[in-house]
């Protein structure tokens, strides 16, 4: 009895320091991720506020539709924002891409008589000549981004004031429309037969199994390499999260009278394709070096310049992409669109986790980002807020997140010494 006794306090005690490492290093591992997991966590508990101080309002399935549609190109400009950012540049001129691309596609259409889809493939022509413009000043002339980039602000502002004789251009064809405010097969399952938008409900379910499997097969790749170090646990939690995160968002388009916004479609291949190159090609990766320290870049071979030169001709691309989307929505294409689009796509990426000096940041969480800001304008509106306080709150909003970023910087550093 008595060594019985002896042999389960030897068991005890050699299990106690294993639990006792085991937690510490799921800690560990917690903290080291406190950048992505935060700003995840930030979009929830906004989410939740502002679904408890509108009544239910937020997460209604109509709203749900016009939150993704009101801001899709906004998005679409992160994604380029938080390439350039991570590169150690800034783009101030978007906005005004934006505008001056959405004008010279209605005179396209309206002056020069051009079919709806040559004028879209003609207008991204022409973000990508006002990409490479500004890239060849910012990559082989040597101006800082921040120069060039605010002289285009003023520049192509002058431009769509130019082309448009400062007056507003309306009455697009209704394919053109579709792009920014149109659904993805709208009544192939009408609503009086049915509770749910089908077409929606399937695009749900492919893109859940999409994700399981590409996590899935991702951490197998990792382990056979020897290069996994994510406990399971926060593994299978982290992919329970993204399924429900998707279903849900399945459920609440299904519900709505809108469906699946084709702009959501347009967003999400974007975001698993970019996503792609800056995590699984050399682009991508020079992309990071270029960001984290220029000279070492330089010196293990890298074309810093060739690769500053693609990322603005990629940023005039997408500006052009989301000027046709907003132009499209609206169905009017005038002298002040795009006012502070570039404000808006910055702090997406500030708040989405990008570093203020280069080198750290993901299309995800730019994404991420800019949903918080969505929901922010969203939320407050439904509430009531006027448009000073929202700036206001907006404002402090990216000043916390650029304050986060500094915080786990110094957290870091002063953990390495």
């Amino acid at each position: 009895m008595a060594s019985t006794l002896v042999d389960e306090d030897r068991a005890l005690d050699s299990r106690g320091p294993q639990k006792t490492s085991t937690v510490a290093g799921a800690g560990r591992f917690l903290m080291s991720r406190l950048r992505q997991i935060g700003i995840f966590l930030a979009l929830l508990v906004i989410v939740t506020l502002f679904q408890g101080l509108t009544g239910g309002a937020l997460l209604q399935p109509d709203n749900v539709y016009n939150i993704i549609v009101q801001n899709s190109y906004i998005l679409l400009l992160a994604i380029g924002m938080v390439m350039i950012i991570v590169a150690g540049h800034i783009d101030l001129s978007v906005g005004s891409v934006a505008a001056f691309v959405g004008a010279m596609s209605g005179i396209m259409i309206r002056d020069w008589s051009l079919p709806w889809w040559a004028a879209l493939v003609a207008a991204l022509a022409v973000g990508a000549l006002v990409g490479a413009w500004q890239g060849f000043w910012v990559a082989y002339i040597g101006i800082p981004a921040f120069i060039v980039t605010l002289a285009g602000m003023l520049v192509f502002r002058g431009l769509t004031q130019i082309v448009l004789e400062n007056q507003r251009i309306t009455g697009f064809p209704t394919e053109y429309r579709q792009l920014g405010g149109g659904s993805l097969f709208p009544g192939l399952f009408p609503p009086a037969t049915n509770i749910l938008d089908w077409t929606t409900v399937g695009i749900g379910l492919i893109a859940t199994a999409m994700l399981v499997v590409s996590q899935l097969r991702g951490r197998a790749n990792r382990a056979k390499l020897h290069l996994e170090d994510e406990p399971r646990a926060w593994f299978l939690t982290r992919l329970v999260f993204g399924v429900v995160v998707i279903l849900a968002l399945t459920f609440l388009l299904a519900s709505s009278r809108g469906g699946t916004p084709i702009v959501l479609v347009v967003l999400g291949v974007l975001v698993v394709a970019y996503s792609a190159v800056m995590n699984r090609t050399v682009f991508g990766r020079h992309v990071y070096a270029r960001g984290g320290n220029l000279q070492a870049a330089q010196l293990s071979g890298v074309n810093t310049k060739r690769v500053d030169f693609l990322l603005f001709v990629n940023m005039g691309v997408l500006a052009a992409l989301a000027g046709l989307v907003f132009t499209g929505r609206l169905n009017s294409a005038g002298p002040g669109a795009g006012s502070l689009f570039e404000l808006d796509a910055i702090a997406a990426a500030f708040i989405g986790g990008a570093a203020v000096t280069g080198g750290v940041g993901t299309i995800i969480g730019a994404i991420t980002g800019g949903l918080i800001m969505g929901v922010l304008n969203n939320g407050m509106s439904l509430m009531g807020v006027g448009i000073d306080y929202q700036q206001f709150i907006k404002g402090l909003v990216l000043l916390l997140a650029v304050g986060f970023d500094v915080f786990n910087k110094r957290r870091a550093s002063n953990a390495l010494k």
